[in-house]
């Protein structure tokens, strides 16, 4: 999707995708990433979702990427934290103890500023990205990472129901983009109720990527 998308999304308060609450499938599966307090865990395209706080709160480090500087902002507030704001290349970062976000395009954050990471949290970023797009981004990200271990979440719907985003991201895809770098194990899959944005029967998928 181009950028002036997202940032009109975000600047007319059109964030139907942003979960009010912890992610279940996270809660569900998260120990499966067997992480340690202290570790350090990257959400690409992270918005200002939840599951931050609830990361936070298992004693994790958070490193985020967003386009948004309005979401971070919000984000920032929600924590009830005042970030320091430097510049790192063409990234505004807003930092604070447990919590460090690059404000503006990933594809050109690099591994060299993100730092090692012991995980990849993905709930909103591969569904975001039409194809084209996911086939740039998730070897980027593999690389960006170090093939750090993943947990991910897409769903699974027709596609001619409802354009994305969320885009339908089904088995094959997921297989096709990640089973030269990972094992890839599908965890748990779950009826999304009420339907996506009420306009389609999808199913949501939890993937571990190790």
């Amino acid at each position: 999707m181009e950028h002036d998308f997202w940032h009109e999304r975000w600047e007319n308060d059109q964030i139907a995708f942003h979960e009010g609450r912890p992610n279940v499938l996270l809660e569900h599966h998260f120990d499966a990433l067997n992480l340690s307090s202290g570790d350090k865990i990257f959400l690409p395209l992270c918005g200002k979702t939840v599951d931050i706080h609830w990361l936070m709160a298992q004693g994790l480090e958070v490193v985020g990427a967003e386009l948004s500087e309005i979401a971070i902002k919000q984000l920032f507030v929600d924590v009830g934290m005042t970030p320091e704001v430097t510049e790192s290349g063409p990234f505004k970062v807003y930092s604070a103890p447990q919590l460090t976000v690059f404000v503006g395009d990933i594809f050109h954050l690099t591994a060299d500023m993100l730092g090692p990471v012991a995980a990849v949290y993905d709930r909103a970023a591969l569904v975001a990205l039409p194809e084209d797009m996911r086939a740039k981004y998730s070897p980027h990200l593999v690389s960006m990472t170090n093939t750090a271990p993943q947990l991910l979440i897409t769903f699974d719907y027709d596609q001619s129901q409802m354009p994305g985003p969320p885009f339908a991201v089904p088995e094959t895809a997921v297989r096709a983009l990640y089973g030269d770098a990972y094992t890839v194990d599908l965890l748990e899959s779950v009826s999304v109720v009420g339907g996506l944005k009420k306009k389609t029967t999808a199913t949501e998928l939890i993937w571990k990527l190790s």
